[in-house]
């Protein structure tokens, strides 16, 4: 561990949950103190899911059917060309959110990764035709 790195049981991640991909509708939710050592992929999506839900600016993102998460840029990795979601690494980075077992940080997710939240079908469609509208 490098000194200014935070321990795995207190870290910083953020989510990017995408409401759009044409639009960019994009909002985040920033975990502090998250424990990516004993915390699932499946515990993630359900205490966002829970935070959608009861955080009323997240309000117009409640109608999206979200079942999806993927590693959006390691922490200090190279930020991503398109602003609202990355093509690549679709196997090794998209998370298996029905596996309760594999803990965070065997995904490679550390202090300060940034993990997108979408549909998938509207991920496919878009990655098909990366049109943007804004």
């Amino acid at each position: 561990q490098l000194p200014g790195e935070l321990p795995l049981k207190n870290s910083v991640i953020t989510i990017r949950v995408i409401k759009s991909f044409p639009y960019r509708n994009v909002k985040n939710i920033v975990l502090h103190d998250y424990d990516l050592a004993d915390k699932t992929a499946k515990d993630l999506f359900n205490d966002v899911l829970n935070k959608i839900q009861n955080e009323g600016s997240f309000r117009p993102f409640r109608n999206v059917k979200f079942d999806t998460l993927k590693i959006y840029t390691h922490a200090h990795g190279s930020k991503t060309v398109n602003l609202v979601i990355n093509f690549d690494h679709d196997d090794d980075w998209t998370l298996d959110i029905e596996n309760d077992k594999k803990k965070l940080f065997e995904y490679g997710i550390e202090n300060e990764t940034e993990i997108s939240l979408f549909n998938k079908e509207d991920y496919l469609r878009f990655k098909e035709n990366p049109e943007e509208k804004w």
